[in-house]
């Protein structure tokens, strides 16, 4: 039980680094803003597929939460990488 707390307060925190990473792009707007609002859509709406997935396959809620936290840290890694001159 104190292990799905503990990925669960995780999860929460390291989240807030997604959303401030995407609003930083979402401010500055242009074609990566645009961009990054469709996707940012399209994955919650995969993520949510893919959590009902797991839960109706058996899956435990910690491995739903095990998931996120993986798409979490990738969102992290993509939106921290240096930008090209073209904006993407």
């Amino acid at each position: 039980m104190l292990d799905a707390w503990y990925a669960t307060a995780m999860l929460a925190m390291e989240s807030q680094r997604v959303i401030e990473l995407r609003m930083v792009k979402l401010a500055w707007g242009g074609l990566a803003g645009q961009v990054e609002a469709q996707r940012m859509v399209s994955e919650k709406i995969g993520a949510a597929l893919e959590a009902t997935g797991t839960l109706l396959g058996g899956g435990t809620p910690e491995a739903v939460i095990d998931r996120y936290r993986e798409h979490v840290r990738n969102n992290v890694e993509r939106l921290s990488a240096p930008t090209r001159p073209n904006g993407h």
